[in-house]
């Protein structure tokens, strides 16, 4: 049995198929039930986290460059964040040239609550900021405020020293600083602001609110280079003759915009607070003078247009003129009769008081106030002072009689050069600009005169410059016209001896006159190549002479030759020189039985009569203002 069992087992094992032997130990156990699950959370946190990770770093991304690219919007909790900034549009002149600009600038500011050693900060800042007071400083810096400022509007080198100290709780903010790049040349005009960007004078002031945020340049009418001419020129004339201070204009007088406004001593506008009051006070618009025999054209405009006299007319003029106790008189007279061209080319005071006093003094109101000179300029600046007058209740005639040569009355140098440029234009009254106006903003204007009377004015001023008291203002080939004045300035209530404005007004072409220029000079003193005398034709009129010559080619205006018709002034023959002794002689007898003829109404046909017109020598003892003796 145990044989037979033993060979069916072998019988068995051998028909078995060999089977390959497997390691036990290079087996995984296959992950079941709980084990499984663990490492299927695993995996999803982890591709969680790594989301999350990335979006928070594109937020972050996206804030940087949020921050850094665009615009902030306002902070008004932190008192660390940036400032933003409001902006404020350039100011340019009628060509384009920046007169005022917006730069942006670091300001230094601390947290004391984070400075440890006050003294020691304040000690660092001193050598960078050299007026900045280190014991002020110091105590700031020792408050338990979280902000205070320490300077504004440092310099790039100054930004960068301060920020190489690296102390902790200095901080800068970004602001934008007004800068005037030509300095104290449109100091006037342009004006200035305050630290906080707010207009304060000038352009600046009078259209704040068109500049603060702006995105377009404000175009002023002003040429620079016109200004700086006018600047240069005026500047000679206080320098030669060593007066107090001066004031410049130049006008288109077809339009009304103002080419040139300069005011001397001026100042720098950046730096206004280191100016002085008289610096920053503007002759031109501001202040208001007795203009003296500048008027006289305006005189004989009224006395023209009114019809009161002829181009042929005249008055006696041989006698000075003696009226309630004050005396008329005219500044080397010429002792006799003379015609209305002789009247204003010699700059006749007793002529034009009698011209006025045949007209009158409504009459005279009526056309002053036509011209401008009752009312203040309505000129675009905040510095614009009223006119002097008298009251209409008690304008008595020795007032019409002394307003007939400036005295009397004051205007602002910008009333003056509107007024001037309304008699030579054809009589176009038009409001001044310092704002450029294109052709189709140019408006009508009043017509004040007629066309006859301004082409009678434009030959009487010219003659004043070829045979008067204008001389030095001429310009070869430009045919200039003007007329010269020079007032005693009032010093209380009485006229000063040594004190005196020279005024010039002129107008070129005078065949179109196209520009109007007017200049004073405040106090001027005689010197030796004056020849003691400190009059407008010695002071002023070189001004108006040299400006003409530099500005007219600047305008393509090409010089007229003395032969050209237009050249031909017919009065220069009926006047002769006022430095000739010709001049003494009565040259006009034939002129003088003309306008008797044509009934112009000679001195001894004086409408109201006079009380006394008696040789009265020595100055007035009365403080009326109508006292005042010369002119020139």
């Amino acid at each position: 049995m145990k044989r037979r069992n033993d060979h069916r087992r072998a019988d068995n094992f051998s028909a078995q198929r060999s089977q390959p032997v497997i390691n036990p130990m290079a087996l995984e156990a296959e992950p079941e039930g709980r084990q499984k699950r663990v490492l299927e959370m695993g995996h999803t946190r982890l591709m969680l986290g790594a989301g999350l990770f990335c979006v928070a770093f594109l937020v972050i991304t996206a804030r940087l460059a949020a921050v850094t690219l665009l615009p902030g919007e306002d902070d008004t909790g932190a008192a660390h964040q940036k400032i933003a900034s409001t902006g404020r549009a350039d100011v340019v002149d009628r060509n384009g040239v920046v007169l005022a600009t917006s730069l942006t600038t670091a300001s230094l500011y601390a947290n004391p609550r984070q400075i440890t050693n006050p003294d020691d900060v304040a000690r660092q800042l001193a050598p960078i900021l050299p007026d900045l007071n280190p014991t002020a400083t110091a105590t700031k810096l020792s408050s338990d405020r979280a902000f205070i400022w320490l300077w504004r509007n440092l310099t790039p080198k100054q930004q960068q020293s301060v920020n190489n100290l690296g102390i902790p709780g200095l901080y800068f903010q970004y602001e934008t600083k007004r800068i005037y790049p030509q300095g104290n040349l449109t100091a006037h005009l342009v004006g200035f602001t305050d630290i906080d960007g707010k207009g304060i004078a000038g352009v600046e002031r009078s259209f704040d609110d068109a500049l603060n945020g702006g995105t377009r340049p404000l175009q002023l009418s002003i040429d620079i280079r016109v200004q700086h001419i006018m600047h240069e020129e005026l500047s000679n004339a206080i320098r030669d003759f060593h007066a107090i201070g001066g004031a410049g204009m130049v006008m288109d007088v077809k339009t009304g915009e103002v080419l040139s406004l300069v005011s001397l001593p001026d100042f720098d506008p950046s730096q206004p607070g280191a100016a002085s009051a008289d610096a920053r006070f503007n002759r031109a618009t501001l202040g208001v003078f007795e203009m003296g025999s500048t008027f006289k054209t305006f005189n004989t405009a009224i006395g023209l247009d009114s019809g009161t006299v002829s181009m042929t007319g005249g008055y006696d003029a041989s006698k000075p003129i003696r009226i309630g106790g004050f005396t008329i008189s005219d500044y080397h007279g010429k002792n006799r009769f003379l015609t209305v061209p002789e009247i204003y080319a010699y700059s006749s005071n007793i002529g034009s008081a009698k011209m006025a006093d045949d007209f009158g003094t409504e009459t005279q109101q009526t056309y002053l106030r036509r011209f401008g000179m009752l009312e203040k300029s309505p000129i675009e600046l905040p510095e614009v002072g009223p006119p002097m007058v008298p009251s209409l209740k008690n304008w008595k005639r020795i007032n019409t009689m002394t307003i007939a040569y400036g005295h009397g009355i004051a205007v602002s140098l910008a009333q003056l050069i509107t007024g001037i440029s309304a008699v030579v234009n054809g009589g176009d009254m038009r409001a001044p600009t310092i704002l450029k106006r294109q052709p189709d903003q140019i408006p009508a204007g009043e017509h004040v005169i007629s066309d006859q009377t301004s082409v009678n004015m434009r030959a009487l001023m010219r003659t004043v410059v070829q045979e008067g008291t204008a001389k030095k203002a001429d310009a070869p080939g430009y045919l200039v016209g003007c007329k010269t004045g020079t007032a005693d300035k009032l010093e209380g209530h009485t006229y000063a001896k040594n004190a005196r404005m020279a005024v010039i007004v002129c107008s070129f072409p005078s065949n179109n006159p196209r520009y109007a220029v007017a200049a004073l000079v405040d106090e001027p003193v005689p010197n030796e190549h004056s020849y003691g005398y400190a009059t407008a034709g010695w002071v002023a009129a070189p001004v108006a002479g040299a400006l003409v010559q530099r500005m007219a080619p600047l305008y393509s205006m090409a010089p007229i030759s003395p032969d050209d018709p237009a050249s031909q002034n017919p009065l220069a023959a009926l006047v002769a020189d006022y430095d000739s002794p010709d001049s003494k002689k009565p040259h006009s007898m034939v002129t003088q039985v003309k306008a008797t003829a044509n009934g112009a109404t000679p001195a001894t046909q004086s409408k109201v009569s006079i009380d006394d017109q008696g040789d009265v020598t020595g100055p007035p003892q009365n403080t009326d203002p109508g006292a005042s003796i010369a002119d020139e």
